[in-house]
């Protein structure tokens, strides 16, 4: 690691842990706060690609994983009204889901690289934000998953309700998840602007 890499590593450490502390706050009824940070993650990683490479991107990556698996576990020791805040569903389902994810996320935009500036940031940050809200939602609420940890009650999640409260009949996690993944998209349309501004100004600074 380079002294160039520490401010990509400390932005995806200050998103991650606003994340798992903003989760716990809801935004309406679909949504929590962490719905609105979370996804700056993808525009660290794409920034880190763009300028220093995929090798880079893949340090925060991993940086960014390992502050997330530490909130985690403090959040399985922290009790709450029903129970631990971070459940070992949670805590697997968002360990993955950011792993494969930012993985992806890194591949894709390395494959794209020599297009328009705009084609790997956002083809990369879109596939990367639905596999990740797939992998996050299904693992921690699916009830077709409970296998993972018998000891989690997700049976809450598995309530049918109208999706978003006006679709057809589906388990509340799906509406969650499709809540998640509609601010993920909104947010991988707007980040180009500072993507754009960003790259540019390290660019040309190197």
């Amino acid at each position: 690691m380079t002294r160039t890499h520490l401010p990509g590593i400390l932005a995806m450490a200050a998103i991650v842990v606003a994340s798992n502390i903003l989760v716990q706050f809801l935004y309406g009824q679909w949504l929590t706060w962490g719905a609105f940070t979370y996804p700056f993650a993808f525009l660290v990683t794409d920034v880190m690609n763009r300028v220093y490479g995929q090798a880079a991107a893949r340090r925060v990556v991993l940086a960014g994983f390992g502050v997330g698996l530490v909130c985690s576990l403090v959040g399985t020791q922290i009790m709450g009204e029903f129970g631990p805040l971070v459940t070992i569903r949670i805590a697997i389902g968002s360990g993955l889901a950011f792993l494969v994810a930012q993985s992806l996320d890194v591949a894709i935009f390395s494959a794209l690289r020599q297009g328009k500036w705009w084609r790997a940031p956002l083809a990369s940050t879109l596939i990367g934000s639905t596999v990740d809200t797939v992998l996050f939602f299904s693992i921690a609420f699916s009830g077709a998953l409970s296998f993972i940890h018998l000891g989690t009650d997700v049976s809450w999640a598995s309530e049918t309700l109208p999706l978003l409260g006006i679709g057809p009949m589906a388990p509340l996690w799906v509406s969650l998840a499709v809540a998640d993944w509609s601010v993920k998209l909104g947010l991988a349309l707007i980040a180009l602007v500072p993507f754009r501004m960003i790259t540019a100004r390290l660019l040309k600074n190197t």
